[in-house]
């Protein structure tokens, strides 16, 4: 695996780690709990779809299409919530 991709895959794994981090604390911070688990979401979204499905050489409809379906999802389901 390239030095790149091992670094992000290590970013991954320590944000999945701030996830359950999350959950398992259970902090006091009201309402902002929703919306920082679903921004992290939303960064790892990005971070694999770039790095590991090679988006970044795609064509620029599929870039953005791809950070707007993700965002709307995100914020759909963040207030949803």
């Amino acid at each position: 695996m390239e030095k790149k991709n091992l670094s992000i895959l290590f970013i991954l794994i320590g944000l999945t780690l701030v996830m359950a981090l999350l959950d398992v604390f259970n902090l006091e911070i009201g309402n902002y709990l929703t919306s920082m688990v679903m921004g992290i979401a939303a960064v790892k979204f990005l971070l694999v779809a770039f790095a590991f499905m090679d988006l970044r050489k795609a064509h620029f409809f599929w870039k953005f299409a791809t950070v707007l379906i993700g965002l709307l999802i995100v914020l759909v389901v963040g207030f949803w919530v």
